[in-house]
């Protein structure tokens, strides 16, 4: 669902290797071709340090999750059991590129799967198409990640950052005449997925005649939102969108209601998901929307199973990064028991065409792309309704009626 903040540097920092042997495994001890009990080595760069280790984290317990799981199942291709093999980006650009020329080139890893965030999706995926590898990936939504030409990157989750609040555009611009909101103000973090999301539903809502009265881009480490919150409540829109990470997104409600400007609607992306939301606002959260990728609840057949082992597994049910991971990780594992094979050379291209033609089946939803890797779905949108937050949109999976206009806050 996230990308960024932004771009670390610094020299070059050989990372520990925690390689996770989350089973048995019959045969030899790498990754190179194998024979039938041999492991399924799959190598993951992850930001478990830095700027984006919290998501990071969570990204690699999904991924644990779906091997565990895999594995107590028998494994792949009638046996073989996944091995994980994680290093450390340190949310660093520069430092994910050298991690996968290290899995891939020298560890000789049979699979290779994406890192959280578009900033190292994109240098990672470079790596992998050199080396001919499939890339599927948990968390690079946004538009840059698709225009670069890969040929074997999927993303794997329900939309990009720019369809994340399709449902959302559809419900608004479909209300009578004196009910749709006529104004809307848009404060967005200098950031691919955070402008993605604001920018996606600006863009679908003005071409419904919704008029845009504020539009402001901010940078990742800005705290003082006074300036713009007085500019959105001296334009009163009927509605505020935020382009937000998590803090960003805080600071900016709590601004906004210092100056006790009322929105009939208000929709921020990634903070009202976090479990520190509500507290961090005051408890003042009915009635704001976010797009969600995931749901503990959703109806899949997969989810289900997943929702009650990762909770044995780690002793709390999973949010939308540990779904990505795990999403990621059945992607993967459909394309391998359908090509018959989970190697370096000629097998990577038959994983990649599969997964060009076919449907895949996730916790998330049936998942399918189109050339570019980009997913053909939207995000749920979920609306904090009482003392919790529930699906609202679409009307196939809604938990509860969106509510609208949105209480005080």
């Amino acid at each position: 669902m996230r990308s960024p903040a932004r771009r670390t540097t610094g020299a070059l920092v050989l990372s520990a290797a925690l390689t996770l042997g989350l089973a048995a495994c019959g045969g030899g001890d790498d990754g190179g071709g194998g024979g039938s009990d041999d492991p399924i080595v799959v190598g993951i760069s992850l930001p478990l340090t830095g700027d984006f280790s919290e998501p990071g984290k969570g990204v690699q317990e999904g991924y644990e999750a779906w091997a565990k799981i895999t594995n107590d199942k028998g494994g792949l291709l009638g046996g073989r059991k996944i091995e994980l093999k994680i290093l450390d980006d340190q949310s660093n650009a520069d430092r994910v590129v050298a991690d996968y020329e290290q899995l891939i080139g020298s560890d000789q890893v049979d699979l290779v799967v994406g890192p959280f965030s578009t900033r190292l999706v994109v240098p990672s995926a470079r790596v992998a198409q050199e080396y001919g590898m499939l890339f599927v990936e948990p968390a690079g939504a946004a538009a840059e990640v698709f225009n670069q030409g890969f040929k074997n990157l999927f993303y794997a989750a329900p939309a990009v950052a720019d369809d994340h609040y399709n449902h959302l555009a559809e419900y608004l611009l479909a209300l009578p005449a004196g009910e749709k909101p006529e104004t809307v103000a848009y404060a967005a973090m200098d950031d691919p997925f955070a402008q993605g999301t604001a920018y996606g539903l600006k863009k679908k809502l003005e071409a419904g005649g919704v008029k845009t009265v504020v539009d402001e881009v901010y940078p990742p480490n800005t705290t003082d939102f006074g300036s713009i919150a007085a500019k959105i409540a001296a334009a009163k829109p009927d509605m505020v969108v935020g382009g937000s990470q998590y803090q960003d997104g805080v600071n900016l409600i709590v601004a906004l209601q210092q100056l006790n400007y009322q929105p009939k609607l208000a929709a921020f992306s990634t903070a009202p998901t976090n479990p520190e939301f509500a507290k961090a606002i005051g408890n003042k959260t009915e009635g704001i929307l976010s797009p969600t990728g995931y749901s503990q609840d959703a109806p899949y057949e997969s989810n289900k199973e997943f929702v009650e082992k990762f909770t044995a597994q780690f002793g709390r049910a999973p949010e939308e990064d540990q779904a990505n991971g795990y999403t990621t990780g059945q992607v993967v594992a459909a394309a391998v028991e359908a090509a018959g094979c989970a190697e370096q050379g000629d097998c990577q291209q038959k994983l990649i065409d599969w997964l060009h033609s076919n449907t895949v089946d996730t916790v998330v939803g049936p998942l399918k792309w189109d050339a570019t890797g980009k997913p053909q779905g939207a995000h749920m949108i979920q609306q904090w309704v009482g003392d919790d937050i529930k699906i609202v949109l679409p009307a196939d999976a809604k938990e509860a009626d969106l509510v609208y206009p949105k209480p005080a806050w």
